[in-house]
């Protein structure tokens, strides 16, 4: 069996004592897709080897308001769901179902067809109501700290949803019950159809159990790809959290497609229906997708979205995984949303799906910050050396600088935009002052720590065009404290790891209009006490 398909255990969905019969509801759930009624043009982008540009719209043009993103997004939905997964239908005729403090059980009917499932519910201490994550298949992100911080655990059987091990002409399972085993739809769009089923429930229960309006999802392996499609497919997540999803799951198709040892696009398409019968012709062509993966990050956006993987199963394609991450992540910061992404990949033990020490502490915060709505920690990228992806080799687009009109796509509690410091068990993530150097006249450059932890920080640098001419390339000199070294950067390209460094920018981001910025970001290993020092810009 493969590294991916390691874990096939499925958890036996428990139905608890319930409560009142909960009414039908006919409308279409509000916030579940809120570009339901964007028009998307059939049309289709260009081919490209490199990771196609979010920002431009199928007629050509490209975002420039928050508003804007709104239906680009759709569009991107669009060409997913033709191109990757499968539609992922949206709300039955009717959805019907109870809550109870140890179980749910859901009952749609669509069209004459009708399905049933359960899940399983385990509360934390209190009296309630409470947020919840569920957890596919009784493995994703550890319970214990999820209920330790005051969440629920809904414990959800994928497989009663979409079954594997069957036939691509043969589904079986409580979404192909209703929509055909025939259906052209992936287990992975299935399940996260029985997720966004669940949330109906929820919200018509009351919110005597459990809270409508913050609800979590996570996986592994597996069902690490099913907690990504499900986080973006329904805006009601609040936090989505996939860990170790390989391809099929975070890792960005065309860079998966080239990292040595990663599971093969072919292979991940026929190891289990778990991609739309529609991706079948492009396993061999990635650069023939309309989409990739960092859009799917961008769907997101600018919820909460914490990305964990495993660098030491080459299997999984961690390097394509932050290549996804990094590029998904200029959407959240063309939002005003940078501080709600984060990405985990350096960490010690590499065994699969396993309880990491590492990721205790940033679960912890994002549920505080998304589900609890206590919190405030800005999001960090923990990126391991040995599976560290460039962007700038995989982009020829530069993220615009979107007129704030009043929305942003989407709703996320705890949106932080500004100066944010928090710790939590020996991490610390936010900002810190740097240095800001000194110029030539064409361009300055100025240092922010952005992280830091026992060991490692990461740091970014922002380059401004000080002229009053365009500034055609731009090089920035920087010095680091003994003891510190580069592990990984992006959006920019070094000499030298430690000591004096230059980063020169990118292909794509060293045009600068006059006031015009742009910025390149790094992690380093040693002591975040000194900052860089001797930051400098020049022109060319």
């Amino acid at each position: 069996m493969t590294a991916a398909g390691l874990v096939a255990t499925t958890l036996g969905a428990q139905a608890g004592t319930t409560d009142e019969l909960v009414p039908a509801a006919q409308a279409a759930p509000v916030g579940e897709d809120d570009g339901a009624g964007c028009p998307v043009p059939d049309a289709r982008p260009a081919s490209t080897s490199l990771l196609p540009d979010p920002f431009t719209k199928l007629d050509g043009t490209r975002v420039s308001t928050t508003s804007d993103w709104r239906c680009r997004r759709a569009e991107i939905r669009e060409l997913a769901e033709r191109s990757v997964y499968g539609q992922k239908p949206g709300k039955p005729d009717s959805v019907t179902g109870t809550v109870s403090r140890t179980g749910i059980t859901v009952n749609v009917t669509h069209q004459g067809r009708s399905s049933s499932f359960t899940a399983g519910v385990e509360l934390p201490s209190g009296s309630g109501p409470f947020p919840a994550v569920v957890v596919y298949g009784g493995l994703g992100a550890d319970t214990s700290t999820i209920k330790a911080a005051g969440a629920a655990v809904i414990s959800y059987d994928p497989f009663a949803v979409g079954r594997e091990g069957t036939a691509r002409n043969n589904k079986q399972g409580a979404f192909y019950s209703v929509y055909g085993s025939q259906s052209s739809t992936g287990l992975l769009a299935a399940w996260a159809w029985g997720v966004s089923r669940i949330i109906d429930v929820v919200e018509q229960s009351g919110g005597t159990v459990l809270t409508a309006d913050a609800t979590g999802v996570t996986g592994c392996s597996r069902y690490g790809k099913g907690a990504f499609v499900a986080g973006a497919f329904d805006q009601r997540i609040a936090l989505t959290m996939p860990i170790e999803s390989g391809s099929g799951g975070v890792g960005a198709f065309r860079s998966i497609a080239g990292e040595s040892g990663a599971q093969p696009l072919s292979s991940a398409y026929s190891e289990q229906p778990w991609l739309g019968d529609a991706f079948g012709s492009f396993t061999g062509n990635p650069s023939g997708l309309p989409v990739d993966t960092h859009e799917i990050v961008g769907m997101i956006a600018p919820r909460g979205l914490l990305v964990m993987d495993n660098p030491h199963i080459d299997w999984l394609g961690a390097r394509s995984g932050s290549v996804a991450a990094l590029g998904g992540a200029e959407v959240y910061k063309a939002l005003g949303a940078g501080g709600n992404i984060s990405y985990w990949s350096d960490v010690r033990d590499g065994t699969h799906c396993a309880v990491r020490s590492e990721w205790r502490a940033p679960l912890q915060q994002n549920i505080q910050k998304f589900l609890l709505k206590t919190g405030n920690a800005a999001g960090t990228f923990r990126i391991a050396p040995s599976k560290s992806g460039n962007l700038s080799e995989w982009r020829n687009w530069q993220t615009p600088a979107l007129t704030d009109d009043g929305t942003s796509g989407g709703t996320a509690e705890g949106t932080t935009t500004g100066t944010t410091t928090g710790t939590t068990t020996g991490t610390t993530t936010g900002t810190t002052g740097g240095s800001t150097g000194g110029t030539d006249g064409a361009c300055t450059a100025g240092y922010r720590t952005v992280a830091t932890w026992s060991g490692g920080f990461q740091g970014e640098v922002t380059v401004r065009n000080n002229g009053t001419g365009t500034l055609d390339g731009w090089t920035v000199g920087m010095t680091l404290a003994p003891g510190q070294a580069i592990a990984s950067i992006w959006n920019g390209r070094n000499t030298g790891t430690s000591g004096t460094v230059t980063v020169r920018n990118a292909a794509w981001n060293g045009t600068l209009a006059p006031g015009g910025t742009a910025a390149f970001g790094f992690t380093a290993t040693g002591s975040s006490s000194t900052a860089p020092g001797a930051v400098t810009c020049t022109g060319p």
